[in-house]
């Protein structure tokens, strides 16, 4: 089958693979419905992370079942699902205190740019629709298996509640799923931090309020300003660079939470501030099984479009373009038909 492969930054190919198969017992085979590209992937396409030989790319997925290892139980052929980018058990310890990102059989899935994927630990990490859903909600439904949950988690790690006034920091894919999550779970007040007109529309459309262009210091004076001296009750931070860390920081008012997934490159903290800052902080790869149950639903009943993050579809032969568009902020997100 043809499948997506990174060699090294900026070389993104379409190249022939062997069909994926059964490895362990724990193991399906699904056939995508639909995959695309992720932020995150970014990284190694810009060369900000290192990569070793050639990489399968591709972590977010959702199709039908074609194959089980004879261990598998809780998904069959003929089921459409949806995963999650981090691999669990479902079982361990860590999973059943929510942090699947963390389960002790931890792996990362990869290689799911392609027509088929292998997805070990199926019963982990697999949720099965009652019914195969209609060609239109494929998109959000792929939105549900990491930018979405993703963007849910940092909600949810910022302590987001009803009424509270919420700032997002990033205006990628992930912080405009920060966005929608942040409304869904009802915020009063959402000012979203862009400076891209597209971006900028979107996010309203998902529930901002408010919109900042300002970064830096000037960001942070803006929200400031828009809080009365105050700052936010609950800060997304959806970018991972000490600019937007710093930022995230000093727009949470003493005593808020500050919900962090973007991958960090080069950040770092200053104890003494942090200690006198007052500010509660989570964040990491988010535990996407945790939520999918309840965002399949709320896709499935029409409560969330998140789907619409998607602006630019391509097939498969032509995904060097999406990392290119991407890459070049021609698009927010690449959905790639296969």
């Amino acid at each position: 089958m043809l499948a997506t492969l990174m060699y090294g930054p900026g070389d993104v190919r379409c190249e022939q693979v062997d069909d994926p198969r059964i490895l362990k017992p724990t193991d399906a085979i699904i056939k995508l419905s639909a995959t695309c590209i992720c932020g995150s992937d970014l990284w190694p396409y810009r060369g900000l992370q290192p990569i070793d030989g050639r990489a399968h790319m591709g972590h977010e997925y959702c199709g039908v079942v074609v194959e089980v290892g004879r261990e598998v139980t809780t998904v069959r052929p003929g089921q459409f699902v949806v995963g999650s980018f981090c691999i669990s058990d479902n079982t361990c310890p860590h999973c059943r205190f929510g942090f699947h990102s963390s389960c002790v059989q931890r792996e990362f899935m990869s290689g799911a740019q392609a027509p088929y994927a292998r997805v070990p630990l199926a019963d982990g990490t697999l949720v099965a629709t009652a019914e195969l859903p209609s060609p239109d909600l494929i998109p959000d439904l792929l939105a549900t298996s990491d930018v979405l949950g993703t963007g849910w988690y940092a909600a949810d790690a910022a302590n987001v509640r009803e009424g509270s006034t919420v700032v997002v920091v990033g205006d990628g894919a992930v912080g405009l799923m920060g966005v929608l999550s942040a409304k869904a779970m009802g915020a009063e007040r959402i000012i979203a931090m862009s400076r891209h007109e597209t971006r900028q529309r979107l996010a309203i459309e998902f529930g901002a309020t408010d919109i900042v262009a300002e970064r830096g210091e000037a960001g942070i004076a803006r929200i400031k300003e828009l809080t009365r001296g105050v700052g936010a009750d609950s800060v997304l931070e959806c970018v991972g660079m000490q600019e937007s860390m710093t930022q995230a920081i000093e727009c949470t008012r003493p005593g808020g939470s500050i919900g962090y997934v973007g991958v960090p490159h080069g950040v770092t903290f200053d104890g003494q501030a942090m200690f006198f800052a007052q500010r509660r902080m989570l964040g990491g790869p988010a535990p996407v099984r945790r939520f999918l149950p309840d965002l399949i639903d709320r896709v499935l009943a029409g409560k969330i479009k998140p789907g619409k993050v998607f602006d630019l579809k391509l097939p498969l032969a032509d995904v060097a373009e999406g990392y290119r568009a991407m890459d070049e902020r021609r698009a927010i997100k690449t959905m790639i038909t296969v």
